[in-house]
């Protein structure tokens, strides 16, 4: 087993389109399969459930993280690992922050946003260099990729905000990044 965890920011709902939950089942899945260990929001329910719940029948290691205020409307008993209760909203991005080595972002509502833009501007203030993986399932990410280019192109951000991030197709292409940057930083730990 690999001592490398995989942070995964997405929906507290399972979105409009099935082919949502069945991404958050595959990257779970894909997850304990590469024997990474799982870093979510610590809820059962939507797509994070969903993550989760692959990932812990895949026989993969979790670690959820959830603020106080959220344990009674989101974890429920069904899903199992070590669970990490903080104060606050900004502390629990924090907790799952430090104890990731990569990011994969699936569709998700304005949490999932707010997790991904602290991250890029942290990589771009020079913060952290983790790879940090858009999964764009069957476009969902489109207008969000445009705008960030736009906001390049109108002089509001350089290059380092595009090339925070790589976005990818499906989750097949999200692992094979993941595995693609991470023996790297690995053997850099060494």
């Amino acid at each position: 087993m690999s001592d490398l965890s995989i942070c995964v920011f997405c929906g507290a709902r399972e979105g409009a389109r099935p082919v949502y939950g069945a991404a958050a089942d595959a990257l779970g899945a894909g997850i304990a399969e590469a024997g990474w260990r799982l870093v979510y929001g610590a809820g059962d329910v939507g797509l994070m459930g969903r993550c989760a719940r692959a990932a812990q029948a895949a026989g993969g290691d979790l670690l959820g993280v959830i603020p106080q205020h959220l344990v009674g409307l989101e974890a429920r008993a069904g899903v199992t690992g070590t669970r990490v209760v903080t104060e606050t909203m900004h502390e629990r991005k924090k907790v799952m922050f430090m104890n990731c080595d990569a990011i994969a972002l699936l569709p998700g509502g304005g949490g999932s946003l707010d997790e991904l833009f602290e991250v890029l501007t942290w990589r771009q203030l020079g913060l952290h260099d983790k790879p940090v993986i858009l999964i764009d399932v069957e476009g969902y990410w489109q207008p969000l990729i445009a705008l960030l280019e736009h906001v390049v192109a109108e002089g509001f951000a350089g290059t380092d905000l595009s090339e925070g991030y790589r976005a990818v197709p499906d989750v097949a292409a999200a692992l094979a990044a993941l595995r693609a940057a991470l023996p790297r930083r690995q053997d850099e730990a060494v």
